[in-house]
């Protein structure tokens, strides 16, 4: 489809659906580590040859997926359109940028620049971290700020996540003379010894900025981000698995790696965060409600928060109940439990096949400010999410107090 047909197409699909855009399930597979298998899908449906393990849901989407086995629109969301006719959220945005994001936020926005996703691992993920602005820059790729919601799911068998380093670590500047061994050797996973685990709590999470070190837990886990799919990992080792030490190396100028070597991901690390005394209390999520004033039976929280590159709440409906949920921009919309309506669209949570769901929509700038009517049809609670990208909530989202 051409982009002047692109165009059309998208305006008349806003006008049928009220200003909303519901998105089939967009899933990404993993090659280095196994997959949890809490995403819905069959047993068989997981496996997918040479990419590896279907390990992550990403959501209203437009970050394409860096992965060993490049796979063309990994990671782009595709709209479902009442014709059936295949198109991507990416091209949508790219014909009608005004329409989706607003004439305001279009003008300083090329996209949604956020990216939410559901990451699902039979282990603990590896230690590693996310570049910051001016090292992702070298490698043309986003930085990655990022923040996780742990899902009322099955937590797995390690729901701990190993954040930063001991203080004594950067206090006494002993982050060259303790990892270097580690990273030359490459072998086994004590590299963690040297950093705190706290526990994944449902309902709760952390914030968690750029070069900071970090081996998430298995906890089914909803992640918020800057629109980005860089990393570079530390680890050698998860449980038996050995983690190929390209890894390493990953996303990191090849200039710099052959001068530095396995020192060279050493630099990349904010270990002033990563040694903070007061980690937890300066990166803790906890919900906080958006409003007191709510009727009995609906709470809408901030869960993801103190961040100028996204934030979002969670919407809890009791059965019976109704909301016009109004925004101060475009965002995604999750439906994660329950049964209802989003305006004419029957939802569904946790009801999802390869192809198909019924619990993801972009909804658009005007419908956002307008309001979107969710209801619960069924007899247990309805639980959605709403995401945004940067700058739509700077005024009223709420900030860690840090501790000093």
């Amino acid at each position: 489809m051409e982009k002047k047909d692109i165009r059309a197409f998208v305006i008349e699909e806003l006008k049928k659906n009220d200003g909303l855009l519901p998105m089939k399930p967009c899933w990404v597979a993993r090659d280095y580590l196994p997959g949890g298998h809490r995403l819905g899908l069959s047993e068989e449906e997981y496996d997918v040859g040479e990419r590896g393990n279907i390990c992550e849901r990403w959501l209203v989407s437009e970050t394409h997926a860096q992965n060993t086995v490049e796979t063309p629109s990994e990671g782009l969301s595709f709209i479902k359109t009442s014709t059936g006719e295949s198109l991507r959220l990416v091209d949508a945005l790219e014909a009608c940028r005004n329409e989706l994001l607003g004439d305001a936020y279009a003008r300083e926005h090329a996209g949604l620049e956020r990216l939410m996703k559901i990451f699902d691992f039979k282990t603990r993920l590896f230690y590693h971290i996310h570049q910051r602005k001016q090292d992702a820059e070298k490698v043309g790729m986003n930085p990655k700020e990022e923040a996780y919601y742990f899902l009322d799911a099955d937590l797995g068998s390690h729901p701990e996540t190993y954040f930063g380093v001991h203080p004594y670590i950067t206090r006494e500047n002993k982050q060259e003379e303790l990892f270097t061994p580690y990273l030359e050797d490459w072998q086994g996973e004590s590299i963690l010894k040297h950093a705190k685990a706290y526990l994944n709590v449902p309902g709760e999470g952390f914030h968690l900025a750029p070069g900071i070190l970090h081996a998430p837990g298995t906890a089914l886990t909803l992640e918020l981000q800057e629109s980005s799919d860089i990393m570079v990992v530390l680890q050698a080792q998860i449980e038996d698995i050995p983690l190929d030490k390209s890894l390493l190396y990953r996303q990191m100028p090849e200039d710099l790696v052959n001068e530095k070597k396995e020192k060279a991901a050493l630099d990349l690390i904010d270990w002033d965060a990563c040694g903070d005394p007061f980690f937890y209390e300066n990166h803790h999520l906890k919900p906080i409600s958006v409003s007191s004033s709510l009727p009995e039976g609906i709470s809408e929280d901030w869960v993801w928060y103190n961040s100028t590159r996204f934030s979002g709440t969670r919407i809890t409906l009791s059965p019976g109940t109704s909301y016009l949920s109004k925004s101060l921009g475009v965002h995604g919309l999750f439906i994660w439990k329950g049964c209802g309506t989003v305006d004419n669209f029957k939802v569904e949570g946790q009801k999802v096949t390869l192809n198909d769901s019924r619990d993801e929509f972009l909804v658009v700038h005007k419908k956002a400010v307008e309001g979107v009517t969710i209801t619960n049809t069924g007899s247990e609670p309805l639980v959605a999410f709403k995401f945004f990208g940067p700058g739509i909530n700077d005024e009223i989202a709420p900030r860690i107090q840090q501790v000093v």
